[in-house]
């Protein structure tokens, strides 16, 4: 299960990139055809982030669809499966425009504000 691996690498670059400040949201963006489980790192999430900075974040992810095109009769054409064939021709030869990316697109942080500073007293005589 490689998507446990991919997780432990997720978190450790949030973690690395906060400087330990505590995470409340980490959104991914994992394509359809990343050959990356979704499901799978939603379920490790939460197990690999517990005792650190980003136990208890919120994990969205978005899973855009996969886009393709045929080298062979030119057609452009959404793909969702993980095996892309040409739904014009059956062609296997294929360039995958979109859909294999795995980004970490954003990251929120709790900022603690320091303790208000007491104002300065003035004696009056």
């Amino acid at each position: 299960m490689h998507e446990l691996s991919l997780t432990q690498s997720i978190i450790e670059a949030v973690v690395e990139k906060t400087g330990g400040a505590e995470v409340t949201v980490v959104r991914l963006r994992i394509g359809r055809l990343s050959g990356v489980v979704v499901d799978s790192i939603r379920f490790c999430f939460d197990v690999v982030a517990a005792g650190t900075p980003v136990a208890g974040a919120r994990l969205d992810i978005e899973e855009p669809s996969g886009r393709g095109r045929c080298r062979d009769c030119a057609t452009e054409f959404a793909a969702d499966d993980p095996i892309v064939l040409c739904p014009g021709c059956g062609s296997a030869d294929v360039t995958v425009l979109a859909g294999r990316e795995l980004t970490i697109i954003s990251v929120e942080v709790r900022r603690t504000c320091a303790p208000p500073v007491a104002a300065p007293t003035t004696r009056r005589p």
